[in-house]
């Protein structure tokens, strides 16, 4: 089977660059976006092709037992990020000027904030995701704008709509939205939300899938 890099929608390209790339030790990186006059799958074959990313995982086995690191290449849409673990790799010279370590400086990514964080339980590294600072304060902005304006059927829906997957960082700011929210009726004398008006299981989502099988979900009306 042919290297697979493309990622259909955002929630896979997330979910695929965290739980399988940067959770497994994939820690340096550089990103790039397509111009609209190049054709994205051939320099999908470029970049696979000079830094020789499509080897079988056996082969990364071996290299990581060699102390040589190992590349992945991912794309959703023109944006598309290269990220290597610890080793030596032409990717280290060809990239040396641009290259960021992830657990410095987290992948900015359609408003999600990418990078290490540590457990609450042993303080051990892994991966985070969550919504950009920036992003998150005009969330919170915006629904304690609305906290006592709106009824608690509205309110749970706008919560429900949040576009982002809830990662456990990304629930603690869904539940820190929550209870400014709910701070506010509470002084106004209103009814409180629910808790379950936030999103707090995440579905895993099939981050390859081909956008023939895409489109065909979106008309029977399955989710993606």
């Amino acid at each position: 089977m042919p290297y697979q890099c493309v990622a259909t929608t955002a929630a896979g390209f997330v979910q695929q660059l965290a739980v399988n790339y940067v959770a497994r030790g994939y820690y340096f990186y550089v990103t790039g976006t397509i111009p609209e006059v190049k054709d994205p799958a051939k320099t999908d074959r470029k970049i696979i092709e000079q830094y020789g990313i499509d080897i079988s995982k056996w082969a990364r086995v071996r290299r990581r037992k060699d102390g040589k690191a190992n590349i992945q290449y991912l794309r959703h849409d023109r944006f598309y990020i290269i990220i290597a673990t610890h080793g030596e790799h032409a990717f280290f010279r060809a990239e040396e000027r641009q290259i960021r370590d992830i657990r410095k400086r987290p992948l900015r990514f359609m408003d999600y904030a990418i990078g290490i964080g540590r457990s609450r339980r042993d303080r051990s590294l892994h991966a985070s995701v969550r919504i950009q600072r920036e992003k998150f304060r005009e969330l919170l902005a915006q629904f304690r704008r609305i906290a006592v304006q709106r009824t608690v059927e509205d309110l749970c829906r706008e919560l429900r709509a949040l576009p982002f997957e809830p990662f456990a960082p990304v629930r603690d700011q869904f539940r820190i939205i929550l209870r400014a929210v709910n701070r506010l009726r509470k002084t106004a004398g209103l009814e409180l939300v629910p808790w379950n008006a936030v999103r707090l299981f995440r579905k895993p989502v099939r981050v390859f899938m081909t956008k023939e099988k895409a489109r065909d979900k979106l008309v029977t009306g399955h989710p993606l």
